[in-house]
C-alpha cells in the first residue's frame, strides 16, 4: 500500500511538473469544494479546481466584485482579466475580512496582505507566478462530480516586494494583548525572530485558520533566475510602505491558527459490496437453489413411493408376497409373525430401555404416592435449604457487568483506561429548541451578512442562562457529607480539580461564550471598519467565538474572551446543534451540559452525585411544565437510563403477575374433569394446578438460591424469562401426567398408589427425555462468553432439572392426595363437604382427544394434505434461510426505555441535533519511548513529524468520515508540548533571578525581567525537539501549566490526565482524543468500533517499528460505548455456537432414551432446527433485531421446541400400528392433544398479556418473540412433524411387536388353561350334585362359603402384562 501511494504521488508530481507557465494563463480556476485535509478553520477551506486555461475577461458584477476585493488588479471594465471566478472572489473576500480586522490600524499592511493573495488567486498571469504541487480528488455532494482540486502550490516573488510588505506590518500591534500583530502572524518564531520568509511561510500554512490550502512562498532575489522552473517569473509588484495610505484608507490585518494540511493520500479502500451471485442477491440465490433441491427431492420421493406401491399391488396379485405387504410409503407392515431372529440389537436395546425406565418410574411413583405428606415435607425442606441462598442474592443491574465479559477485549480496555485515566465523567444534558420562531439576517460590519435562526436570539440566550444558573445553584442536604452539598462537590473541574468553586465546574453551553454574564450579553460598541462606523453587539462576538473558540479575546472591539468561565474553550458542537456546513448561527438547538466526576459506587460522593442529578431532574421537569417557557426541549441525567429501566420493571411487575395468574387459571380449569355438574367441585383440579405452579416457582427459587449460595449473580432477564421457560416445560409435563391419569381406568384390585405409579411409569420416560435434553442444553449454553447469557443458561438448566425432580416427587404426592380426595367424593376447596353422585368408571378423554382423533388427525394426514404441508413448510424453511441472513444485528438503546419515557425524546433530539458523536480515545500502553526524536516524530503532526504518525493517520481517517466514522482529528499533547517548549512563545521560561526558584520553570504570567531565559534554544533547522533530559524535565511543568492569554498552550485541563507516568518518569499510558461522527444506531456504533480498531492496529504496527519499542506495545481505541457494542462483532458466531451446543443434547438424549434410534433423533433435531431458522426469519419480517436478549430467547426456543417435538417423536417411535400414517394419527391424537393443552395453551395466554407491558424490550423480545416461538413450535410440532413422520419416520420396533405377540400367545394359553379348569370344576359340580340327589352329603368349605371359581376366570389377563408406553 505504501508503494502504491508513493507511485501515485510520483506520477502526480511528474504530471504537475510538466505544466506550462505562460503569460495570460491560469493554473487553476473556480471552486471545487472543501479541502479534505483541512479542519478546524475559521472559514470554509474551499479550494480551487486544477484548470490550465486562459485568463477570463471580467465585466458587470464580476468586474465590480474584483474591483472591490482586489482593486490592485483593476484595469478598467472591458480591459480587466483575471483567473478567479466570482465565487472565488466571494470566498477571498470572506477570508480577507477576518485578516483585515486584525490589522485595521495599518491600511498599507492590510492592502499589501490582500495584494499578495489577489495576485496568487486572481492574477491574469497566474501560471507565471505559481506552480501546483499537490492535488486531491473532491466530489461535489450536489452533482456527484469528482474533480481534481489544488491543495498545495508554490508562489514565486522577489525579495524586494516581500521585504517591503513585511516591513509595513512588522510593528502593527493588537491592542487587546499589547503585543505586536506580527507576533501572531509568524507562528512559533514570534515577533523578534520573524522574517519575511517566516511570515510568508506562515501565511501559506493551512494551519493558520485562514489559508484554505498550502502555499510554498519562494522568495527570489531580484534578477536571480537560477533554479526557477522554465517560464516562471517571480512577482515584483509595488508594495505599500507602512507610512503610505491606501486608496481606501484602510490598514493591514493578520491571520489565525488552524490545522495543518495533510499530504495527498490514496483513495481509501471501499467496503465490500453486498454478496451477489449472477447479479442477484447471493443469499436469495442460495435459498432458491435450496428450495429447488428440496422440492425435487420430495417429488422424487413421491414418484418412487408411487412406483413401489404399484409394484406391491402387482406382486400381491401374483401371490408372490402373501402375508407380507407394504404400506403406501413402502414401509413393512407388521401384520405377520415376528421371528426372534429378525429383531435387531438396537430394537432390543430400545425395548429394554423403555421397559427399564417404565418399571423404575412405576416403582418410584408408587412409593411417592404412598407417602405423600412425607414426600411433600422433605421436598419443602430441600427447597427451603436451596432457597435460603436468596438472602445473599446479587442482582446485576450494571449493563457493563451484564453484557460484557470480564475477560473480553472491550472490558479489559475499559479497565485499563479507567485505572489509568479515571472513568468517563457523568453527563447531565438538556437539548433546547424553539420551533416556529422566525430567523433573521444580521449584516455584520466585521463578518458580513450572517443568517441567525429564530433560536439564536438574545432573549432565548438570556432565558437559557437563567435556567443554567438555576441548575448551577442547586443545593441540598447530603447525609453522606453531613452538610449542604452543591455542584462544586461533585462537578468535573478540569482546571482546578483539587479545590473547585462553582465557576470551576465544567458547564458547556452557549452563554459560556459570554462567561455567563448578562452584562457581556448586553454589551455593545461602535466600531469603525474601513471608514464605516457601525455598532457591534453580542452577535459579532458570538460569530467570532463560534469560529474561534480558543480565543482569549475577540477582534470585534467588545474586548471579551471566548473562553468559558471555568477557563476552557467551548467548542461549537458542544454549544449548538442542528446546523449545516458550520453555519453555527443558524443552529436549531442549544446544548446545555453539566459534567460530574464519575465516582466509584463505593465512594460516598457517588450518592452525592446521584442526589444532585435527582435535583437536576426536578428543576428541568418543573421548568418543562412552566407555561412561560419558550423552549421545547429534551433532557437526561447520567442516572436516567438506570432509573427508567428500574421504573419500567416495577411498573411491569403487575403485568407479569397477571400473566402468571392467567396461566394458573387456565391450568386449573383445563386439568379438571367435567363429567357432571354435580361433581364439578370434586373433579376440578384447582389445587393440582396451584400445586403445579408452586412446583415451578419452587424450582426457580431453588435454582436462584443455589447460585446465590455459590456467588453467581442473577439479573432481571433471569427473573423474567426463566419462570416462563420452566412453566412451559412444567405445564407440559403436568398435562401429560394428569391427562394420562384421567384417561386411564384403575384396574380391579389395583390400589390408588399403584395406579398412579403405573401411569407415571408410562409417561415419565417422555418427561425425562424432554427435561434432560433441556437441562443439558442450558448447561452447555453456559459456555457462552456473554455474562447475561451464561448466567441465564445456568439458572435455567438447574431450574428445569429441579422442576423435573419436584414433579417426580412433590407433584406425584400432590396428585395422590387429590386422588384420595376425589375418591372420597370430597369438594376441592371444602374438603369436609361430600357429594353423593358417584364417580364414573369410564375413562375421561375430555374434548380435545376425541376431536383430534376423529377430525384433526385424519384431515392432517390425508394424502393430499400431507403433500401440501410438506411443500408449505419447505417453502417456509427456504424463505426463512434468506431472511435469516438479512436479520438486523444490534439493540438500539432507546428500546430499553418504556413507552412515554422522557429518554425517548432525548434520544430523538440527540440523533437529530448533535453534529458530532461520542469522543474516542486512542490509548497507548507501556513500551513506547516518547522522549526520543524518532518517538516524538512518530506521534506528532507538525513540522518535521512523520507523515504517517499516530495523529496524522487519525487525521487521514477524518478525511473520510463516511468510512472511518471519525469526524474530528485527535488532539495531541506531544504537538502542544513541543509548541509549548518553543522559544518563540512565553510558555516555557526559567527563573533567572537569584533565589530558590533560580533555574526552575517560570509561568507565563511572570514578567520577562525575572524569566528571560528560555527552556529551549531555537533550532537551526526550525524543527524543535527536546532532548530526553529536557523532555522529562519539562513535561510535568507543561501538564501543570494552566493555559491563559500569555500561554494558551498550557497542558492543565487538556492533558494533565492524558499522560500517566510511573515513579521513574516513564510514560506508561497516554491518550489522544478524537470524535466520532454522529452515531444513531447499534449498527453504526459497531461499525465505528471495528473501524477504530483497524486504525489503532495500523498505528500499533507502525509505532512498533520504531527502535526501542516493546514488541507488546499497543494502541487501542476506547469509547464509553465499546463495552456494549463489542458483543455485536461476535454475536453471530457466538449465537451459532450456543444454539449448536443446545441442539446437540436434544439429538443425543433422544437417541439414547429411544435405544439408539438414530432416525428418530435426526427427525427430532431437524424439526427443532427448522423452528429456530423460521423464528429468525420471522424476526426479520417483524423488525425484531438479533442481539443478546434475542439469543437468550432463541436458546429458550430450543427448550420449548423440545416440548413440542420430542413427545411426539417418542410416541410415534413406540407405536405399534401397522402403517406410518396410522402411527402418526395415534401420536397426533394421544400426545398432540396433551402437547397442545400443556405447552401452546399454557404459553399463549400469558404471552398475550405481555402485549400490554410498557417496556419496549418486553413487548418486542418477550411478547413478539415468544409468541413467534410458540406459534412456530405449535405449527411444526402438531402439523409438520406428524406429516414428516408419516413419510420418513422409523419403522415399527420389531422387539415391541415380538413382545406383544408373546404376551398375546401367553394370554391365549392362560385363557385355554382357565377354560380347562372351568370345565373341570363344572364336571366336579355335576358329580357333587348327582351325589346330593343320591342322599350323600355335599362337601362345604370350612368357612361355610361356596367356591367361586369364576373369580379366577374373570381376573383380567392384562393384570400380568407390562403396558408398553405409548408416550
Amino acid at each position: 500500500m505504501v508503494r502504491v501511494a508513493a507511485l501515485i504521488t510520483f506520477l502526480t508530481c511528474v504530471l504537475l511538473s510538466e505544466a506550462q507557465h505562460e503569460p495570460g494563463f491560469c493554473s487553476f480556476y473556480e471552486e471545487c469544494g472543501m479541502n479534505p485535509s483541512a479542519g478546524g478553520t475559521l472559514i470554509d477551506p474551499i479550494v480551487p479546481c486544477l484548470n490550465y486555461s486562459p485568463a477570463r475577461a471580467l465585466a458587470g458584477e464580476h468586474y465590480r466584485q474584483l474591483k472591490k476585493v482586489c482593486p490592485i488588479l483593476d484595469r478598467g471594465e472591458g480591459n480587466t482579466f483575471a483567473c478567479c471566478s466570482i465565487q472565488q472572489l466571494s470566498s477571498l473576500s470572506k477570508s480577507l475580512a477576518l485578516s483585515k480586522a486584525v490589522l485595521v490600524r495599518c491600511p498599507s499592511c492590510a492592502e499589501n496582505f490582500a495584494h499578495v493573495h489577489c495576485i496568487n488567486t486572481c492574477s491574469p498571469n497566474q501560471s507565471q507566478t505559481v506552480k501546483v504541487t499537490k492535488v486531491a480528488n473532491i466530489t461535489n455532494p450536489l452533482t456527484n462530480v469528482t474533480r481534481e482540486a489544488v491543495v498545495a502550490y508554490q508562489a514565486f516573488m522577489t525579495t524586494s516586494f516581500a521585504d517591503t510588505a513585511f516591513q509595513s506590518c512588522r510593528n502593527v500591534r493588537i491592542p487587546a494583548t499589547g503585543g505586536f500583530a506580527i507576533a501572531t502572524m509568524c507562528g512559533r518564531y514570534g515577533a523578534k525572530l520573524c522574517t519575511p520568509q517566516h511570515w510568508y511561510d506562515f501565511q501559506g500554512d493551512s494551519s493558520n485558520g485562514l489559508a484554505p490550502l498550502d502555499i510554498d512562498f519562494q522568495l527570489v532575489k531580484d534578477g536571480d533566475t537560477q533554479g526557477l522552473p522554465p517560464g516562471v517569473i517571480p512577482y515584483n509588484g509595488r508594495a505599500l510602505r507602512c507610512n503610505e495610505t491606501t486608496p481606501s484608507g484602510g490598514k493591514v490585518c493578520s491571520c489565525q491558527d488552524c490545522q495543518e494540511s495533510c499530504p495527498k493520500m490514496p483513495p481509501p479502500q471501499m467496503p465490500p459490496g453486498p454478496f451477489r451471485i449472477l447479479g442477484m442477491d447471493g443469499f436469495l440465490f442460495i435459498s432458491i437453489i435450496l428450495l429447488s433441491v428440496l422440492m425435487c427431492a420430495f417429488l422424487l420421493y413421491l414418484v418412487v413411493s408411487c412406483f413401489a406401491r404399484s409394484q406391491k399391488r402387482k406382486d400381491e396379485e401374483k401371490g408372490k408376497r402373501k402375508g407380507k405387504g407394504k404400506d403406501q410409503n413402502s414401509n413393512d407392515v407388521t401384520q405377520r409373525i415376528i421371528d426372534p431372529s429378525e429383531v435387531t440389537c438396537a430394537e432390543r436395546n430400545s425395548l429394554a430401555a423403555q421397559a427399564f425406565l417404565s418399571l423404575e418410574f412405576r416403582h418410584w411413583g408408587t412409593l411417592m404416592a404412598s407417602y405423600p405428606l412425607t414426600v411433600l415435607l422433605v421436598s419443602a425442606v430441600v427447597v427451603a435449604v436451596f432457597s435460603a441462598g436468596l438472602k445473599s442474592i446479587e442482582l446485576t443491574t450494571d449493563p457493563v457487568d451484564l453484557w460484557s465479559a470480564p475477560n473480553s477485549r472491550a472490558r479489559q480496555e475499559k479497565d485499563f483506561h479507567d485505572s489509568h485515566f479515571g472513568p468517563f465523567f457523568r453527563t447531565n444534558q438538556v437539548i433546547l429548541t424553539a420551533p416556529g420562531r422566525k430567523g433573521h439576517v444580521y449584516d455584520s460590519l466585521l463578518f458580513g451578512k450572517q443568517n441567525f435562526s429564530g433560536l439564536v436570539s438574545k432573549d432565548l440566550i438570556i432565558e437559557l442562562l437563567e435556567l443554567q444558573t438555576q441548575i448551577r445553584d442547586i443545593k441540598f442536604w447530603s447525609e453522606d457529607l453531613n452538610r449542604t452539598a452543591s455542584l462544586k462537590d461533585v462537578c468535573f473541574a478540569p482546571l482546578n480539580p483539587s479545590n473547585p468553586s462553582v465557576t470551576d465546574c465544567a458547564v458547556n453551553s452557549l452563554p459560556q461564550y459570554f462567561q455567563n454574564s448578562l452584562y457581556n450579553i448586553n454589551d455593545k460598541k461602535n466600531v469603525t471598519q474601513l471608514g464605516v462606523t457601525a455598532e457591534v453587539d453580542w452577535r459579532d462576538h458570538l460569530i467570532y467565538c463560534l469560529n474561534s473558540p480558543l480565543s482569549f479575546k475577540d477582534i470585534t472591539g467588545l474586548d471579551m474572551s471566548c473562553m468559558a468561565d471555568y477557563g476552557a474553550p467551548v467548542f461549537p458542537f458542544l454549544a449548538v446543534g442542528g446546523y449545516e456546513n458550520d453555519d453555527f448561527t443558524n443552529a436549531e438547538a442549544f446544548i446545555l451540559t453539566f459534567s460530574l466526576n464519575n465516582f466509584a459506587r463505593t465512594n460516598p460522593k457517588f450518592e452525592v452525585a446521584m442526589q444532585w442529578e435527582t435535583e437536576f431532574l426536578k428543576i428541568v421537569q418543573d421548568y418543562k411544565k412552566n407555561p412561560a417557557a419558550n423552549f421545547t426541549f429534551a433532557y437526561m441525567a447520567e442516572r436516567s437510563l438506570e432509573d427508567e429501566i428500574n421504573r419500567t420493571t416495577a411498573e411491569d411487575i403487575p403485568i407479569f403477575m397477571i400473566s402468571y395468574a392467567v396461566i394458573f387459571v387456565y391450568i386449573a380449569v383445563a386439568l379438571g374433569e367435567y363429567s357432571s355438574w354435580k361433581r364439578i367441585l370434586v373433579d376440578s383440579k384447582f389445587l393440582v394446578g396451584l400445586g403445579g405452579i408452586l412446583v415451578v416457582g419452587c424450582s426457580v427459587l431453588a435454582s436462584m438460591g443455589f447460585y446465590s449460595w455459590i456467588g453467581i449473580p442473577s439479573s432481571l432477564v433471569i427473573l423474567q424469562v426463566v419462570p416462563f421457560l420452566v412453566l412451559a416445560v412444567g405445564a407440559d409435563n403436568i398435562f401429560i401426567f394428569v391427562l394420562e391419569y384421567q384417561r386411564d381406568v384403575r384396574r380391579p384390585g389395583e390400589k390408588r398408589e399403584e395406579h398412579i405409579g403405573r401411569v407415571l411409569g408410562n409417561v415419565a420416560p417422555s418427561m425425562l427425555l424432554c427435561s434432560l435434553s433441556e437441562s443439558i442444553c442450558f448447561f452447555l449454553g453456559a459456555l457462552s462468553t456473554m455474562p447475561a447469557v451464561r448466567s441465564f443458561a445456568l439458572y435455567a438448566a438447574l431450574a428445569v432439572l429441579m422442576d423435573f425432580i419436584l414433579q417426580m416427587t412433590a407433584f406425584v404426592a400432590l396428585l395422590s392426595l387429590d386422588a384420595r380426595r376425589q375418591d372420597n367424593n370430597r369438594c376441592e376447596l371444602a374438603c369436609c363437604v361430600t357429594v353423593s353422585t358417584p364417580r364414573s368408571n369410564e375413562p375421561n378423554e375430555g374434548f380435545l382427544l376425541p376431536f383430534m382423533r376423529k377430525y384433526y388427525a385424519p384431515v392432517l394426514l390425508h394424502g393430499y394434505t400431507r403433500i401440501i404441508v410438506m411443500v408449505v413448510f419447505i417453502f417456509m424453511l427456504c424463505g426463512s434461510v434468506f431472511l435469516m441472513f438479512n436479520v438486523t444485528v444490534g439493540l438500539d438503546q432507546e428500546l430499553a426505555m418504556p413507552q412515554g419515557s422522557y429518554m425517548l425524546d432525548y434520544f430523538h433530539y440527540l440523533y437529530k441535533y448533535f453534529e458530532v458523536g461520542v469522543p474516542v480515545y486512542f490509548v497507548t500502553k507501556r513500551g513506547f519511548n516518547f522522549t526520543t526524536v524518532e518517538g516524538m516524530n512518530a506521534v506528532c503532526s507538525s513540522t518535521g513529524c512523520d507523515q504517517f504518525s499516530l495523529t496524522q493517520k487519525i487525521q487521514y481517517a477524518t478525511n473520510h468520515p463516511e468510512l472511518s466514522y471519525l469526524a474530528i482529528p485527535a488532539n495531541s499533547w506531544v504537538d502542544d508540548f513541543i509548541d509549548w517548549l518553543n522559544p518563540g512563545s512565553r510558555c516555557c521560561r526559567l527563573y533567572t533571578t537569584p533565589g530558590p526558584n533560580n533555574g526552575k520553570f517560570c509561568p507565563a504570567s511572570e514578567p520577562d525581567l525575572r524569566c528571560f531565559r528560555k527552556c529551549m534554544p531555537l533550532p537551526s533547522d526550525g524543527v524543535l525537539r527536546p532532548s530526553t533530559e529536557k523532555f522529562n524535565r519539562f513535561l510535568p511543568d507543561f501538564l501543570g501549566n494552566r493555559p491563559d492569554l500569555q500561554c494558551p498552550k498550557g497542558g492543565l485541563g487538556a492533558y494533565d490526565t492524558a499522560v500517566v507516568r510511573d515513579e521513574s518518569g516513564e510514560i506508561i499510558a497516554s491518550r489522544f482524543m478524537a470524535y466520532h461522527t454522529p452515531l444513531t444506531n447499534s449498527q453504526e456504533f459497531t461499525a465505528a468500533l471495528l473501524k477504530a480498531r483497524e486504525l489503532a492496529h495500523n498505528i500499533t504496527k507502525s509505532m512498533r517499528s520504531i527502535s526501542g519499542t516493546s514488541p507488546d506495545f499497543e494502541v487501542f481505541p476506547y469509547t464509553i460505548t465499546n463495552v456494549f457494542y463489542e458483543q455485536y462483532l461476535t454475536i453471530v458466531p457466538e449465537g451459532l455456537f450456543n444454539i449448536s451446543l443446545c441442539l446437540l443434547p436434544t439429538f443425543v438424549v433422544c437417541c439414547l432414551l429411544l435405544g439408539l434410534d438414530l432416525r428418530s433423533g435426526l427427525l427430532n433435531l431437524l424439526t427443532i432446527i427448522m423452528i429456530i431458522v423460521d423464528t429468525v426469519g420471522v424476526m426479520t419480517l417483524w423488525g425484531i433485531h438479533y442481539n443478546a436478549v434475542a439469543l437468550i430467547n432463541l436458546v429458550t426456543a430450543v427448550g420449548i421446541s423440545v416440548e413440542f417435538v420430542s413427545h411426539m417423536t417418542r410416541s410415534f417411535a413406540l407405536s405399534t400400528k401397522p402403517t406410518h400414517v396410522e402411527r402418526a394419527k395415534e401420536a397426533t391424537a394421544n400426545m398432540g392433544s396433551a402437547v397442545f393443552a400443556g405447552v401452546a395453551m399454557t404459553n399463549l395466554p400469558g404471552i398475550l398479556v405481555l402485549a400490554f407491558a410498557k417496556a419496549q424490550l418486553i413487548q418486542i423480545f418477550f411478547f413478539r418473540l415468544n409468541l413467534v416461538i410458540t406459534l412456530l413450535g405449535l405449527a411444526h410440532g402438531l402439523v409438520f412433524l406428524p406429516v414428516m413422520l408419516s413419510y420418513f419416520g422409523p419403522g415399527v420396533n420389531k422387539a415391541v411387536l415380538l413382545q406383544q405377540q408373546q404376551d398375546k400367545a401367553k394370554a391365549s394359553k392362560d385363557l385355554q388353561l382357565r377354560n380347562q379348569i372351568r370345565q373341570a370344576y363344572d364336571n366336579l359340580s355335576y358329580e357333587d350334585n348327582a351325589i346330593g340327589r343320591d342322599g350323600s352329603e355335599s362337601k362345604t368349605p370350612p368357612d361355610g362359603r361356596q367356591h367361586t371359581p369364576r373369580r379366577v376366570a374373570e381376573k383380567p389377563h392384562g393384570e400380568t402384562e407390562e403396558k408398553i408406553d405409548r408416550f
